[in-house]
C-alpha cells in the first residue's frame, strides 16, 4: 500500500489512511479503510488502477456510498472516491447531458429542469451519484436509468480508458454491465426530451414530496434494503409479517416504511446484516417469498 501512497504524492492526488468509511456512507456505518485516494481525472484513476493491479492490491470504488455497507472490520483494500473533483455536469446538445460519475443525481436533474428536459423526473431525490446509478441501474416511480443512459465512459480493470454504450451496458433491473466487468464508470451520457417546464418541475416536486412522506429520510439508510420481488413489494410484504419497528442492536425496520432498514442510532454492520436475515427468514416462512438483499455488502 506505500507504493500507492507514493504514487498518490507523484500525483499530487490527495489521500487518506485508516478512514473511517462511515464518513463516506449514507448509512453512516462501517470501519476503516487501509488507504482512500480521492483522483482529480481519469488519468489518475488510470494510474491508481495500473499501480494497484501491479502490486496485487484490491481496489474499490465509491461515489455517494448510498447503497453501501462496510463491514465494521473495515476494508483492506484501496479505495478509489469519486467525489467533487469528479461532478462537472453540462449539455452537450439541446437535449443531451452529460455527467461525470461524482456528480449527485440531483445535480443533472436540475439541470434537465432548467433546460426543459423531461425523463430524469423520477430520479429527482435519489440521494446517489450519477455513477452509482448507473451501476446498478437506478430507478422509482416507474422511472430507471436505462430510460435516457446510452452511453458511458470508464476505466477498464487494466487501467485503460473505453466507453459501453446502447445494449453493450446490459440495463436491466437493479444490474448493468458494469456489476461484471470490474471497469470504473467515470461519466454518463443522457438522451432526454424537450418538455413543458412547468410540467416538469411540477412533477419533481411531487416526486419529492412523496419520497418525504413516504420514506423515513430523517435516518441514515441505505435506501431501499432489499430488492423488488415479481410480483411483489418488499415493503408491503415486510410489513404484513408485522415487521414494521423491529430492531437489532440500532438497526431498525423503518416505522414509516418497512422496505428500508435505517440506522436508528450506533447500528454496526451486525446489526444491519442479521435484522435483514432475520427479515428474511420470516418473509420467506410466512409469504413464500425470498427477498434479496439491494444494498451492496463489502469488507
Amino acid at each position: 500500500m506505500n507504493n500507492i501512497i507514493e504514487l498518490a504524492k507523484k500525483l499530487k492526488i490527495e489521500y487518506l489512511e485508516n478512514e473511517p468509511m462511515s464518513l463516506h456512507t449514507s448509512f453512516k456505518i462501517g470501519g476503516c479503510a487501509r488507504l482512500v485516494v480521492f483522483p482529480k481525472s481519469e488519468e489518475d484513476i488510470a494510474a491508481l488502477v495500473k499501480e494497484c493491479n501491479s502490486r496485487g492490491i484490491r481496489y474499490l470504488v465509491v461515489g455517494n456510498g448510498s447503497n453501501l455497507l462496510v463491514c465494521d472490520d473495515g476494508i483492506d483494500a484501496c479505495v478509489i472516491l469519486l467525489g467533487k473533483a469528479f461532478s462537472a455536469v453540462r449539455l452537450i446538445d439541446e437535449t443531451t447531458i452529460f455527467a461525470e460519475a461524482g456528480a449527485q443525481l440531483i445535480k443533472i436533474c436540475r439541470l434537465a429542469l432548467e433546460n426543459s428536459l423531461t425523463g430524469l423526473e423520477f430520479a429527482y431525490g435519489i440521494p446517489g451519484s450519477c455513477g452509482g446509478a448507473a451501476f446498478m441501474n437506478a430507478g422509482a416511480y416507474g422511472g430507471e436509468m436505462k430510460d435516457v443512459l446510452y452511453k458511458c465512459s470508464h476505466i477498464d480493470k487494466y487501467g485503460e480508458k473505453g466507453f459501453l454504450e446502447g445494449d453493450e451496458l446490459k440495463l436491466s433491473y437493479r444490474h448493468s454491465a458494469y456489476y461484471d466487468n470490474n471497469c470504473i464508470v467515470t461519466g454518463l451520457y443522457l438522451k432526454l426530451k424537450k418538455g413543458d417546464k412547468a410540467e416538469i418541475k411540477a412533477k419533481m416536486d411531487d416526486l419529492l414530496q412523496r419520497r418525504k412522506d413516504k420514506q423515513p429520510l430523517e435516518y441514515p439508510s441505505a435506501g431501499s434494503t432489499f430488492k423488488r420481488p415479481e410480483g411483489y413489494f418488499a415493503g408491503a410484504l415486510i410489513e404484513e409479517c408485522g415487521l414494521k419497528g423491529f430492531s437489532v442492536g440500532g438497526a431498525q425496520v423503518s416505522e414509516k416504511h418497512a422496505g428500508f432498514v435505517i440506522n436508528k442510532g450506533g447500528a454496526t454492520c451486525s446489526d444491519v446484516l442479521e435484522l435483514c436475515s432475520q427479515v428474511k427468514q420470516k418473509v420467506e416462512k410466512e409469504k413464500g417469498v425470498k427477498l434479496e438483499m439491494e444494498i451492496r455488502v463489502t469488507k
